[in-house]
């Protein structure tokens, strides 16, 4: 798995990252599919960690990874494909605005069948300020750290 990730990210297809939270390894994300041209797009896919979920680890990483995709990189379009009942990770992109566009029917095969999935999707254009200003506005300047999360972060409570 190592050698493919390293030979897609050389080949500028692939951009594998790990997620450390308080010096642990918690989680990956991988932007894949990058694709040039007149597309300049790519799609994120992450887990993490049961053990830090609801803590702000997994949609303060993608912000991160959605802000050098479009300021560093130069890809233009971030689509994220999740299938219709994973509820944290649909929490993860609405908490950061993405747009969902739809169901792509028996897009993968997982676990020995071809899943549904919802397609949500961010432009460049959408987050001129980035998408981690738009992420601390708001959680009211908070972010994922050691001080803890904001209370819209944490399990069992409501963003105000």
């Amino acid at each position: 798995m190592v050698r493919h990730l390293r030979a897609e990210a050389s080949a500028g297809r692939m951009l594998p990252f790990v997620i450390e939270y308080q010096g642990r390894l918690v989680g990956q994300l991988t932007v894949a599919g990058i694709t040039w041209g007149s597309m300049c797009s790519g799609h994120v896919g992450y887990w993490v960690d049961e053990s830090v979920a609801g803590r702000g680890v997994m949609p303060t990483a993608v912000a991160l990874a959605v802000d050098h995709c479009f300021r560093t990189v130069g890809l233009h379009r971030i689509e994220v494909c999740i299938r219709p009942e994973n509820g944290p990770s649909r929490r993860v992109v609405e908490k950061l605005g993405f747009r969902e566009e739809g169901l792509r029917p028996r897009y993968l095969h997982i676990d020995g069948g071809w899943r549904d999935h919802l397609v949500f999707a961010l432009t460049a254009e959408e987050v001129p300020e980035g998408l981690l200003s738009r992420l601390r506005r708001k959680r009211g300047g908070n972010t994922a750290g050691p001080g803890g999360p904001s209370s819209a972060e944490r399990p069992g409570t409501s963003p105000k």
